[in-house]
């Protein structure tokens, strides 16, 4: 094939005119803890931190780089693209650690990609001349560079670690077919042939042991989610509960089985990560046990509900029990109840919540043995709890498949039957109306099922003479043949735009070619986990280029998402996409030949072809046997859409006419994935066909921290709707805000000083204004004083003291002022009601989620469905999207949803609705307290957790020691109970520890969120001087869910929860308790994850001042050394003495002793309150409100059915 340059030339090579610079990479959690951090890499120059942090954090190798490398020689191949092997010094080619680093420049990453493409392409026949391969490569790597494409994860992780460096180990199992023979072979190396696929479907027989069956599904699912990948299956083949078995007897039926696969799934960390597996389950409309699949999740939920309010009703009320049998403990009839009053009352509340009588019984008997208190678990609604571990269901995507049939017997109310899987008889006849209501119900109540339209996408399968397509992967964009994979790409639209902001074709054109040839070259040099897979994918050739950032373009082109015009682009685009990439490889079908399955479906794949291209002229009708017309590429009045029209509509003719001749390489080209961390990588805007998720941004500094900006791509917007820059400079400063009080029309300096504040009173509200997301946050006893709050202002203790108390509203500012105030220091954080913007081109800034304090617009359900139905037409696959519903939206919502999808022709659709998950709180609930006129119910959460750790310290310190800007500390990666969490903390320059951040990841769920409050709470006590080992005493050994066997950790094992198990790290790391580990430090060896060589010899050699100015006391865990350390005291701490805490009138009692003294229910209720806001907080600007797995973020967005990080590029999904 000839290679054209468009973006380089042959004497300047692919990285002329580029800059580049060297940065610092760290991934930090929201309390500043470092998770990752690599120094002194090479980057170019535009781009963001976060991009740069999400390739040196997940694609750059981390060892066994070697530093030196040798060109291995091999015939007929141009020596540049000979593969290297490392230089070793020892003769005996043993392995020499001195001579081997990880990657730390992207040249380094681009070259090991493009060149092992090019390799493979040049060996595979796919280049007229090296000139054509050394332009294929050049344009490779300058489009990686540019951030214009990018393809998924695996390609990035395992492709040309043995082409650039010789890395290479023994066989994972998997196989290839030789492309010279076409034989099937078994791999004996891990990355000679690397594995570039993320996407799988896997097929399942109704069989229990032997191979394909349905033990053999459990096995060869683990195999991917060992690796990181997804995988889906429908289950329809298996027989229906109570079908005849051959050997006599009755089925126990798919549900039973299922509930296995979940199980194993849910045991299994993908890629060595503690996300669930990525798999969907999929079952027909007709199968005999649909019923029980879709109403699975909903039952289950409801076990987790009761199980959480049976557990809280039978610790309360065992404990009433207890507590009444010992309250005389000399009155020898406290046991009986007809003499103990309170006893009495507590048996009666006991059995009105319907406690066993034995339980009853038995809290009496542990109250006569002497036990004061009975240890009862109780669970919690956390999506990753022991309540939602013991319940089945939680491990999987679950989808029906429905076809026409039974959607227009769901119009007309007829009928459905459903048939026996072995002798095709009817098992029940249900109407479909009540399935219908069933299935629209379910997904109301907990976001499952989704629903996949069988017709329709077998009316658009290229080969239906090899078999129906059954099943999709987990994210539903890869729907093909049972055992088959397929490798991403993505191309990110804003890249294409020119120095005019038009989107330019001709270069879309020539990327999308490039990325066609490059997705075929990896199934041709791929190994897979199976034989089967491994022949099936050679013989068909599927490919999975796709687009994101459409939700950026349409905002910069002042195009609203919710239009024609926008959705008439966006079809442009998928259309001219997918027209050239089945035109490349028809071009690549006349060198190489068709796909080897060509021939049986070539009169299929025409007519597939035939379709999409009337499709992109616009027809309505003449469409070939397809049963739900698409929605056809119209005329644009826009002149620039109007071009990419054209250019789509040749690039089908070309692609009908070179098909029709040469056959096509691939039989599918394209999806639309989530592009959740290859988006953060090209820094996209938005993610695959999304819209924006919120206008103001949080932009990532190299150094750590955040600044708040408005999205790139308002203000070009804005210039293009016609707003002029003193217009544009006001709309954005609406939006984030001055920052300051200063020229402030209501609150200000001058009305301040009116109520009494000082000079020194303004400067600290002032310092505190920089990263406040209300001021009413700013205005407390802490930032101001208690004592200028009493004797200046007049407050008396108990209102400095109350978490509700408004001090602005209590000065005399009305809520209308406040309000002013809050958006003219804090901005908006929304483009509603800002100045000049009319209201007519608000649509343009419409985001996801409704943006903002006061926010209130946001896209539709049907704009999202209809966004989907402009570009399915033009794409071989399908589109991943989960739809967002308001908690307002009924169960008719839900089901005339997935009827609109179906009648607009979409192959996929899931739902979710906000509030739906037992798990998570409800947003819309937190978004609807308005913040800005309540002057009563501010709960503001770091005034809650100050609150707290204020009561627990005044009898401490007065004043708080500030740590220092720039701090040492430790980060401590460990799972719990199977789930993931991250401690990090902050040190004083003596090595005492000083503050502490949490963060877990718990998708669909806030018990992160309080944790992190939690950490906040100790921080301030720890600042205000209360020992550490207060909180040890206090925290270890409570119980409550997760809790378990730890992993991660070198020293602990084991916790009894999440508090059991961070006190027990910080008091080993910082204490030297440890009594409290379960392995002693003699017997710990220097090889957890993030532990360095280095660090333990500065202990050993240097003085203990040096080192404890240069290193982390907690991370060396030194006993020498933290106890010395932790010895120190200031003279300004005094012991507090517990037992006479009440006699202090200023503090709550009823919290503080609680806290203090290992009262888990009381801790528990004050996350409870500070849970709301910090969901709040995530949301105003603009996240889901969950924390991210990995760096522990709150900045996890909607990214197709899955999760994406904004921080750190983790993504729930299997790319």
């Amino acid at each position: 094939m000839q290679i054209k340059r468009k973006f380089t030339n042959k004497a300047e090579g692919p990285y002329n005119g580029i800059e580049f610079r060297k940065t610092t990479s760290e991934i930090r959690n929201p309390d500043g803890s470092i998770v990752f951090s690599l120094k002194n890499i090479e980057v170019p120059s535009n781009w963001s931190q976060v991009a740069c942090d999400v390739l040196a954090q997940k694609y750059f190798r981390k060892a066994g780089v070697p530093k030196k490398v040798v060109k291995i020689e091999e015939e007929m191949v141009p020596s540049w693209l000979w593969r290297s092997e490392p230089v070793l010094k020892n003769t005996e080619k043993k392995k020499n650690l001195t001579d081997y680093d990880g990657e730390d420049s992207v040249k380094q990453v681009f070259h090991r990609l493009a060149g092992t493409w090019t390799y493979w392409g040049w060996k595979g026949g796919y280049f007229d001349t090296e000139e054509d391969a050394l332009s294929y490569y050049d344009e490779m790597i300058y489009m990686l560079c540019m951030q214009m494409c990018a393809p998924n994860s695996p390609q990035w992780f395992n492709t040309g670690l043995y082409w650039a460096y010789g890395i290479d180990g023994p066989s994972q199992g998997h196989y290839y077919i030789d492309y010279v023979s076409g034989k099937l072979t078994k791999s004996d190396s891990a990355y000679k042939n690397p594995q570039p696929h993320a996407c799988f479907i896997q097929s399942i027989n109704d069989d229990l042991v032997n191979d394909g069956g349905i033990m053999d599904l459990w096995v060869r699912e683990a195999r991917l989610f060992k690796y990181g990948s997804g995988t889906g299956t429908n289950f329809s083949n298996l027989r229906g509960s109570n079908e005849p078995l051959s050997g006599g007897g009755r089925s126990s039926g798919v549900m039973s089985f299922l509930k296995i696969g979940d199980r194993a799934a849910g045991a299994i960390k993908s890629g060595g990560t503690t996300r669930r597996a990525a798999k969907m389950v999929i079952l027909d409309a007709d199968h005999p046990d649909i019923e029980s699949f879709i109403t699975w999740k909903v039952k289950e939920e409801q076990k987790v509900a009761a199980l959480v309010a049976g557990s809280k009703a039978a610790e309360i009320n065992l404990n009433a029990i207890l507590s009444a049998c010992n309250e005389n403990r000399e009155d020898l009839d406290r046991f009986d109840p007809k003499i103990n009053n309170k006893l009495q009352s507590a048996i009666t509340g006991a059995r009105k919540a319907l406690l066993p009588e034995s339980y009853i019984q038995r809290a009496i008997d542990y109250a006569k043995q002497g036990f004061t208190e009975m240890e009862f678990e109780s669970y919690s609604t956390d999506w990753d709890s022991e309540a939602y571990l013991t319940v089945a269901g939680q491990n999987s995507n679950n989808t029906v498949r429905v076809t026409d049939d039974f959607l227009r017997a769901v119009e007309e109310g007829s009928d459905w039957k459903l048939i026996q899987r072995r002798d095709g008889k009817v098992a029940k006849t249900i109407n479909a109306r009540d399935l219908w209501q069933q299935i629209g119900e379910a997904a109301w109540s907990c976001a499952d099922p989704g629903i996949q339209y069988d017709t329709t996408i077998n009316d658009w399968h290229t080969c239906p003479n090899t078999d129906r397509i059954y099943a999709s992967n987990p994210c539903s964009e890869y729907m093909f043949l049972d055992n088959t994979a397929c490798n991403l790409a993505s191309l990110n639209l804003k890249a294409f735009q020119d120095s005019d902001g038009v989107f330019d074709g001709s270069a879309f054109s020539h990327a999308t070619r490039l990325w066609t040839i490059n997705l075929e070259i990896a199934v041709l040099m791929a190994q897979f986990p199976s034989p089967e897979i491994a022949k099936l994918s050679y013989e068909y050739r599927t490919l999975g280029l796709g687009f994101a950032n459409i939700g950026g373009l349409l905002m910069s082109l002042g195009l609203p998402y919710d239009s024609n015009e926008g959705r008439s682009l966006c079809a442009a685009i998928s259309s001219l996409m997918t027209g050239v990439s089945y035109s490349t490889s028809a071009e690549m079908a006349s060198i190489l030949g068709p796909f080897p399955g060509y021939k049986k479906n070539s009169k299929p794949m025409l007519r597939v072809i035939r379709n999409h291209r009337l499709a992109a002229m616009g027809e309505r009708n003449k469409y070939e046997e397809l049963t739900i017309l698409p929605v056809p590429l119209t005329d644009s009045k826009n002149k620039d859409a109007q071009k990419i029209i054209e250019l789509a509509r040749q690039s089908w003719d070309q692609a009908l006419s070179l098909g029709e001749k040469n056959g096509y390489r691939n039989a599918q080209v394209s999806v639309i994935a989530p592009t959740g961390t290859i988006g953060l990588l090209m820094d996209c805007d938005t993610t695959g066909i999304e819209p924006d998720f919120a206008l103001v941004k949080f932009k990532k500094l190299a150094g750590g921290g955040y600044f708040k900006i408005i999205n790139q791509t308002v203000p070009v917007a804005l210039l293009k709707l016609g707003y002029s820059e003193s217009q544009i400079k006001e709309i954005i400063q609406y939006a984030v805000g001055n920052g300051t009080l200063k020229d402030s029309i209501s609150v200000n300096h001058k009305s301040l000083e009116a109520r009494g504040f000082n000079q020194k009173a303004i400067s600290a509200v002032e310092a505190a204004l920089a990263d406040a997301f209300d001021i009413r946050f700013v205005f407390n006893k802490w930032t101001l004083g208690e004592g200028f709050c009493s004797n200046e202002l007049g407050f008396s203790e108990d209102q400095l003291n109350d978490i509700s108390f408004d001090m602005l509203s209590e000065l005399g500012f009305s809520s209308e002022e406040i309000s002013n105030a809050n958006n003219f220091v804090c901005g908006s954080m929304t483009l509603e009601g800002a100045p000049h913007l009319k209201e007519s081109d608000l649509a343009v800034f419409d985001c996801a989620n409704p943006c903002g304090r006061t926010g209130k617009r946001f896209l539709s359900v049907e704009s999202h469905i209809r966004m989907l139905a402009a570009s399915q037409p033009f794409i071989s696959g399908s589109i991943s999207k989960t739809i967002n519903m308001a908690n307002s939206a009924t169960i008719e919502d839900c089901k005339d949803a997935y009827m609109l999808s179906w009648k607009l022709g979409l192959k996929a659709n899931a739902l979710y609705r906000d509030g739906s998950k037992l798990s998570q709180p409800l947003n819309s609930q937190t978004l609807d307290e308005d913040l800005t006129t309540s002057d009563t119910e501010v709960k503001p959460s770091i005034l809650k957790a100050e609150t707290v750790a204020k009561q627990i310290i005044e009898g401490f310190m007065a004043n708080r020691l500030r740590l220092p800007d720039r701090r040492k500390g430790y980060t401590q990666k460990a799972t719990v109970g199977g789930h993931k969490v991250y401690l990090r903390t902050g040190e004083y320059e003596d090595g005492r520890v000083g503050e502490i951040f949490i963060d877990m990841h718990k998708e669909g769920a806030a018990f992160r969120s309080l944790m992190n409050n939690f950490a906040i709470a100790v921080s301030i006590a720890l600042q205000y001087g209360v020992p550490l080992e207060e909180f040890v005493e206090a925290f270890t050994f409570t119980r409550f869910e997760p809790s378990g066997l730890v992993e991660g950790n070198d020293s602990i094992k084991m916790s009894t929860s999440i508090l059991d198990y961070l006190f027990r790290e910080l008091a080993v790391s910082y204490l030297g308790r440890n009594d409290l580990a379960h392995v002693q430090p003699d017997d710990l060896m220097p090889d957890s994850v993030g532990r360095g060589e280095g660090e333990e010899n500065i202990v050993s050699s240097a003085t203990q001042k040096v080192m404890e100015r240069l290193t982390s006391q907690g991370f060396i865990r030194s006993s020498a050394a933290t106890s010395n350390i932790n010895t120190k005291n200031t003279s300004n701490i005094e012991v507090y003495d517990y037992d006479n805490f009440e006699d202090e009138k200023e503090i709550d009692n009823s919290d503080v002793r609680e806290l203090a003294h290992d009262n888990t229910q009381t801790l528990l209720k004050n996350e409870k309150l500070l849970k709301e806001d910090q969901v709040l907080e995530a949301r105003m600007k603009g996240y889901e409100g969950d924390a991210c797995g990995e760096c522990g973020n709150f900045t996890l967005v909607r990214n197709g059915t899955c999760l994406k990080c904004n921080t750190c590029g983790a993504t729930s999904g299997c790319s």
